[in-house]
């Protein structure tokens, strides 16, 4: 059984020996492999220098967005024959810890997605209307969708290989929140077995989001997109 966690960095020198050092004390056998958008700020060559063979970096010549380094890091996953794929950020604001028990329920489902708001609101250092903007948006697209997961826009997940495959994610041409909204329609339309599993979320307390507006106008939008799919799928 070979396992993999993804994480997409830019400029994330500041803490990608800290998610490394965290992701491979855990006890379980796994690889990490860093897809790098051409950092200003050293992080690949930091990565390079860090002393593992379970570490991975594959580096980009620009910023292409994080659905294109998700895609990117997905290919290089099932092309090297990993059977379990965590998708997560490289900010700490996923919590390592998590890992284990998502990729232990890849026995079970089909994809696991680290949910904010599964149960209860986890969420550590967000003002109230970055929640409340969070909240609803996931639930506008949860709507349009039809999709029913109460974190539509959540970046921690776990994928079995056969579903990554099943979904076709080399389509899509979403970006940030909106290709996390898609890979979840995506499986969810192939009637994969999705489940939420509980995470605290702590925002980033080194380096700056890579939050922009195109991100949110992209989603805003675009989610209708997928509920237009999801009509025509029903009329079939």
């Amino acid at each position: 059984m070979k396992r993999l966690v993804i994480l997409p960095t830019y400029n994330e020198s500041k803490n990608i020996v800290n998610i490394l050092d965290m992701l491979l004390d855990l006890d379980i056998d796994l690889d990490i492999l860093i897809v790098d958008d051409n950092s200003p700020d050293s992080t690949a060559h930091i990565a390079k220098n860090y002393n593992s063979n379970n570490v991975f970096i594959e580096e980009r010549a620009e910023k292409n967005g994080l659905g294109s380094a998700y895609i990117h890091g997905f290919n290089w996953a099932l092309k090297n024959k990993y059977d379990k794929i965590i998708q997560m950020d490289a900010d700490l604001s996923h919590d390592p810890n998590e890992v284990p028990s998502m990729f232990s329920l890849l026995d079970e489902y089909d994809l696991v997605i680290g949910s904010r708001y599964h149960g209860g609101l986890r969420v550590i250092n967000w003002p109230i209307s970055r929640l409340y903007i969070s909240y609803f948006a996931n639930l506008y697209a949860r709507i349009i969708t039809g999709v029913p997961i109460k974190d539509l826009t959540a970046g921690f997940k776990a994928w079995n290989s056969e579903t990554l495959r099943l979904i076709k994610f080399n389509e899509s041409s979403s970006q940030g929140y909106c290709f996390q909204i898609e890979t979840s329609f995506r499986a969810y339309q192939k009637a994969c077995k999705l489940v939420e599993h509980p995470i605290v979320f702590t925002d980033r307390t080194v380096g700056e989001s890579k939050m922009s507006k195109n991100v949110m106008i992209e989603a805003i939008f675009k989610v209708w997109l997928f509920g237009f799919w999801r009509l025509f799928k029903l009329k079939k």
